[in-house]
């Protein structure tokens, strides 16, 4: 870690926890990279992606699971078991 790197740090450690964490929080997402599409083109993939599974359930390929057996196993997931 360079010298001006870790003044920085020694400096946020000063804030309040509320203002680390917000200085924490944009420096974790400047860590990801930018999209490479742009928000028509993810609208346009998940629109044919959403054609593409409604098209396999009307053709019978898929028949998906009924509401009560999903409900019941995110139950027992988010109870640990």
């Amino acid at each position: 870690m360079t010298d001006r790197a870790q003044d920085l740090l020694r400096e946020a450690l000063t804030l309040p926890i509320d203002q680390r964490a917000d200085v924490a929080a944009e420096l974790l997402a400047s860590l990801d990279e930018p999209s490479t599409m742009d928000a028509e083109a993810v609208q346009a993939a998940w629109a044919s992606e959403i054609e593409r599974r409604a098209r396999r359930v009307m053709a019978g390929e898929s028949v998906g699971e009924q509401w009560e057996h999903v409900r019941a196993l995110v139950a027992r997931r988010l109870a640990g078991q």
